[in-house]
């Protein structure tokens, strides 16, 4: 039996350039509501915005858990992480 990793950490750019870190089961959706204004408050004077970064997980609890040590880190560092990331992919 396969189990689909359908939890999301996500990481927006607003408008303004500053990061929005998110979770969520359907990212697709999430992202259109954050751009027609009816996400997170912290977006909706920021739109629009665009998905620069996600990442899934098998469980809603592994997600948060992503989202919540990403929210800790400074704003270097959540580029950093980013880039790193990033790099691990296409080095696969």
């Amino acid at each position: 039996m396969e189990i689909e990793a359908n939890h999301f950490f996500y990481v927006l750019e607003c408008a303004d350039q500053t990061l929005y870190a998110g979770y969520t089961n359907n990212l697709e959706k999430r992202v259109a509501t954050h751009n027609a204004g009816k996400g997170a408050k912290y977006t909706r004077a920021r739109g629009p915005v665009k998905c620069i970064y996600y990442e899934t997980f098998q469980t809603k609890q592994e997600a948060m858990k992503a989202e919540y040590a990403f929210k800790q880190l400074s704003r270097k560092e959540k580029f950093n992480y980013i880039g790193e990331k990033l790099n691990e992919i296409t080095k696969k």
